[in-house]
C-alpha cells in the first residue's frame, strides 16, 4: 500500500473512531422503565426489543418536574385570570367561531353543549391551535412516570394509553409531539382521553385532534359525557355573611348539597337559582379579597377537563364574554 492510501486509511479510521467517540450510549433502561416493558409486553402484545429502543432514546426532562410543580393555574384567581381572559384571546375566540360555526352548530346539535364552550376550551388550551405544544409526548410521559413519584401512577397509566394509541393510529412513538403533560393536539387531550372520546367529526376515517373538526366534535362529545345541562348556568354569585364555610368548602367542587340548604345555612344566591338545584361552595380570590360562588353542575363538568377551580372559572368566563360579543355582533347587523 503507498504512503497516500496509507495515509488516507489512517484519516478514515480516525473519523470512525471520533464518531464512535461522540455517539452518545443508548440509556439503561431502569428497573421501572424495565417493568413496564415486561407487562406491555404481556398485557397487551408489544414487541420486547423495539419498545426498550424507544425508551433507551427518550430523555429526562428536568423543566417538565419543575412545570408540574408550578402550574399557573395555582396563581392567585385575579392573577390567572389576567393572564387568560385577554382581548386578544376574546378577538381570536370570535374569529374562530365565525370560521367555524357550522361545524360548532352540528357539534351543539349532536350533542348538546353550546359553542361558545368548545371555542373557550380550545382557546385556553392551545389559543385555538396554534400552540399544541413542541415536547416530545413519549419523553414527557416516560420522565413523568418514572420521575415523578407524587402522580407516577397516574402517569404510567398515559403512557400505557399512549403506546396503545400510537399503535392503533400507526403514530411513530417517538415523533408526536405534545405538552409538557403529555396532551394532544387542538383540544390537548391526555392519551386516555383521546382513545375514549376523541371522535371523527369530518369524517375522513381517523380521529385526529389536529383537525379543527374533530377536536370541536370531540370537546363537545367530552362535555357531554360528563353530564353537560344543556341551556344550565355553571356558577352563582353568593353572599357568605358570617356564615362558617370550612365544612361546606371542605365537601369539595361536585355539587352535593341543594341550594335550599345552602341557604338555610346563611350563603344566600345573588342571581336566580332553582331552590332544588344541587351545588358546592368554592371561593376564589379577587384583587378585593376572596369571593364565593356556588358551583353547579356544569361547573362541575367543565373541572372534568381540569380539576382546576380557577381553569373552571376562565374557561366558563371565557364563554360567556364570547357569547354576549357574538350575540351583539350578530343583533347589530
Amino acid at each position: 500500500m503507498n504512503g497516500v492510501r496509507w495515509f488516507a486509511l489512517l484519516l478514515w479510521l480516525a473519523a470512525v473512531s471520533m464518531a464512535v467517540a461522540h455517539t452518545p450510549p443508548k440509556t439503561a433502561l431502569s428497573p421501572e422503565a424495565r417493568a413496564f416493558v415486561q407487562e406491555m409486553v404481556k398485557r397487551h402484545g408489544f414487541e420486547r426489543r423495539p419498545l426498550e429502543r424507544a425508551f433507551q432514546g427518550t430523555k429526562f426532562l428536568d423543566s417538565i418536574i419543575r412545570a408540574m410543580d408550578a402550574p399557573s393555574t395555582a396563581l392567585p384567581w385575579h392573577e390567572y385570570r389576567e393572564r387568560q381572559v385577554t382581548d386578544a384571546r376574546i378577538e381570536g375566540g370570535l374569529k374562530f367561531w365565525a370560521e367555524h360555526a357550522e361545524l360548532l352548530q352540528r357539534a351543539e346539535a349532536e350533542y348538546g353543549v353550546p359553542p361558545e364552550l368548545i371555542v373557550a376550551t380550545a382557546g385556553i388550551e392551545t389559543r385555538f391551535g396554534r400552540y399544541t405544544g413542541n415536547v416530545k409526548v413519549l419523553d414527557a410521559l416516560t420522565t413523568l412516570a418514572f420521575g415523578y413519584p407524587r402522580r407516577a401512577a397516574f402517569f404510567r397509566g398515559e403512557l400505557e394509553q399512549f403506546l396503545l394509541l400510537a399503535r392503533e393510529t400507526g403514530w411513530k412513538l417517538t415523533e408526536v409531539q405534545g405538552s409538557y403533560a403529555g396532551a394532544i393536539g387542538i383540544p390537548q387531550f391526555l392519551p386516555s382521553s383521546y382513545r375514549k372520546y376523541a371522535v371523527d367529526f369530518d369524517g375522513d376515517g381517523r380521529r385526529d385532534l389536529r383537525s379543527v373538526a374533530d377536536a370541536i366534535g370531540s370537546v363537545a362529545n367530552y362535555y357531554r359525557h360528563f353530564g353537560w345541562q344543556q341551556g344550565a348556568a355553571a356558577i352563582v354569585p353568593v353572599d357568605v355573611g358570617t356564615s362558617t364555610l370550612d365544612t361546606m368548602i371542605a365537601a369539595g367542587i361536585a355539587p352535593h348539597t341543594t341550594v335550599a340548604e345552602f341557604r338555610k345555612r346563611g350563603i344566600v344566591p345573588l342571581e336566580l337559582v332553582a331552590d332544588d338545584a344541587t351545588a358546592a361552595l368554592f371561593g376564589a380570590e379577587t384583587e378585593a379579597g376572596m369571593r364565593y360562588w356556588l358551583g353547579l353542575n356544569n361547573f362541575y363538568v367543565i373541572t372534568r377537563y381540569n380539576r382546576s377551580i380557577n381553569y373552571a372559572m376562565v374557561v366558563n368566563e371565557l364563554a360567556t364574554t364570547l357569547r354576549q360579543q357574538r350575540q351583539r355582533t350578530v343583533t347589530s347587523r
